[in-house]
């Protein structure tokens, strides 16, 4: 008897990451009436079983703090599962002279689980910034027309802030912003007495219902996760409405390898291994998305090398990998006495900050191109994991004195956080290094880094304003530490930095421009949709087609740029082109 092969499963598309961008991609494809297949190096997420937001330290092993008592920020037993900055065989190499580091999520809903849900509006001039100063590249689009993206974000996942109407920072559809708290409200006093804007923060948590969602009940532990999913994640905002369809199907602990190209120069399907098994697998689509995280999904596209696509699919302009910055991020922190005497009081609110500073010279004449915008946080939250290591090197003593040092000085600290746009330069980018490849046999990414002398000069900057609002509000700067309490789930609370010291290459996680678009296919590999130039049927919805890196952060362009490049594949899907 002849054997009979059954038919293989074909999918209209398959999405590579789960995160802003995919999980985004998922929704609107799947209600649209597309079948999606979506891999995800990482396991499924259980907000029951993985957050701990409502966990006391005596509830866990060792108390929260791991073996050794040492344990905090990222890989913290405290904390939701976000991702880590090195992963169990899975390197990553830097080139002799650089310095950088790659943080990854390997879970469903990738680095929303991570994200502090600043959501900030690019503004019409961060999409020309040539045409505003004379360096870099402008976009392929513009602002206005990638508004209309931003308000079905907004309007779907819930934003809150306040209308501003201040240049190059746009308004959008607000959910009424928290009250301030007595730290931000010390902050804005200073801020008004050195000009600077302070205005309330934009950020993706609910401060209203909002699609069967229950607002923040203002525990202010983002940090470790959110069971009621006020705290935007793709998880719990994205996936279940695409799921709901029946037209979605996730394939989880999928590390994807590469895209197949067919011979008419399609691509067919995505190679990748089950890491529960160690087997090759692959799934069959009429067209892929890449939404892996700008530097994963120019790792996949370099290592899709064929006869056809020697350099890696969508890589004839040679561009892939090319032209990776991160935000420029410089820190501060004061010590303000006033605040020992505070009544002591709940510090009630979201896990970030309430207020925030934009970009107040804007127009203005500075000693740098561009600008940055101003994080700050502080107060009585609850104390997290390794909250008074400092205390205890500072001061002597033990037992009954160092005890009342530390409450004395508890909540007397506000941190300070820029974070500014960086230009692309020559000297930052990845490539396949020639000779490591991960566990699964895959080749790694070598990073290339380096910071322009304009980045510098704008940490410099940040110092010597962070260093006037402290003094201005009463304070005393203590040297570059950060006491952001809303950054300890990406592990970089109380990291010491020192005075005007600029931040590592990728340790804002804000790495992005990796598989830039452009109108020109010699110098860019996505045309104005994010689709490949070289292959039709290949989009990317990630950071990577990023042109530039303005000073906000990119989580909220990312997925309207996901929702406009997913319509625009519904149209192609219409019309028998995918």
């Amino acid at each position: 008897m002849f054997e009979i092969n059954p038919p293989r499963k074909v999918y209209d598309v398959c999405i590579v990451g789960s995160g802003a961008g995919g999980g985004t991609a998922a929704k609107v494809l799947t209600e649209g009436g597309l079948s999606v297949v979506m891999l995800e190096a990482g396991p499924r997420l259980n907000p029951d079983r993985d957050f701990k937001e409502h966990v006391w330290p005596y509830q866990l092993p060792h108390r929260g703090v791991g073996i050794g008592g040492r344990q905090s920020g990222i890989g913290d037993e405290f904390m939701a599962p976000n991702g880590f900055w090195e992963i169990e065989g899975e390197p990553y190499t830097t080139a002799p002279g650089s310095s950088f580091r790659w943080f990854r999520s390997r879970i469903e809903g990738g680095r929303t689980n991570h994200w502090g849900r600043i959501a900030l509006r690019f503004g019409p001039a961060d999409f020309r910034p040539h045409s505003s100063d004379g360096v870099g590249d402008d976009w392929p689009i513009t602002y206005e027309e990638l508004a209309p993206y931003y308000d079905k974000v907004e309007a779907y996942i819930g934003v809150f802030g306040s209308k501003e109407n201040i240049p190059n920072a746009p308004d959008g559809i607000f959910q009424p912003p928290p009250k301030p708290r007595c730290t931000e409200v010390l902050i804005k006093k200073a801020c008004d007495q050195l000009q600077i804007a302070c205005i309330p923060s934009r950020l993706a948590i609910l401060t209203k219902a909002l699609n069967d969602r229950d607002p923040c009940h203002y525990c202010a532990q983002c940090g470790r996760g959110c069971r009621t999913a006020s705290n935007f994640s793709s998880s719990q905002v994205m996936i279940p409405p695409a799921a709901a369809t029946g037209r979605f199907t996730m394939i989880a602990n999928a590390m994807a390898r590469e895209i197949i190209v067919n011979e008419s120069g399609k691509a067919e399907a995505v190679s990748y291994v089950d890491k529960a098994t160690g087997a090759e697998q692959r799934v069959y689509a009429r067209a892929v998305v890449l939404a892996a995280s700008a530097c994963e999904s120019a790792r996949i596209l370099l290592n899709s090398r064929s006869t056809r696509f020697p350099d890696g699919v969508a890589n004839s302009s040679g561009t892939v990998g090319r032209y990776l910055t991160d935000s420029v991020g410089s820190d501060l922190a004061g010590y303000f006495p006033q605040l020992e005497k505070m009544r002591p009081h709940n510090h009630d609110g979201v896990g970030g900050m309430h207020m925030y500073m934009p970009w107040w010279r804007f127009g203005k004449k500075n000693e740098f191109l561009r600008g940055y915008h101003i994080e700050f946080g502080g107060g009585r939250f609850m104390p997290g994991v390794g909250e008074f290591h400092y205390a205890c090197e500072e001061h002597e003593g033990y037992g009954v004195s160092l005890k009342q040092r530390c409450r004395a000085s508890y909540g007397c600290f506000i941190g300070f956080s820029g974070r500014g746009e960086m230009i692309p330069n020559p000297g930052s980018y990845c490539e396949i290094d020639p000779e490591v490849k991960d566990k699964w046999g895959i080749p790694v990414l070598r990073f290339h880094w380096k910071w322009g002398e304009n980045e510098l000069k704008m940490a410099e900057d940040m110092q010597q304003t962070f260093r006037s609002i402290v003094e201005t509000a009463g304070g005393t700067v203590i040297g570059g530490r950060r006491r952001l309490p809303e950054k300890a789930a990406a592990g970089a609370a109380h990291e010491e930095q020192h005075a005007a010291r600029i931040s590592e290459g990728g340790a804002i996680i804000h790495e992005l421009g990796c598989v830039r678009m452009g109108n020109d296919p010699k110098t860019s590999a996505l045309n104005k949709t994010c689709q490949a130039h070289d292959v039709k049927n290949v989009l990317v919805a990630d950071a990577a087609p990023f042109v530039s890196n303005p000073d906000k952060n990119p989580t909220l362009t990312i997925m309207a740029l996901s929702w406009k490049t997913s319509e625009y594949l519904l149209e192609q899907a219409k019309k028998g082109e995918i």
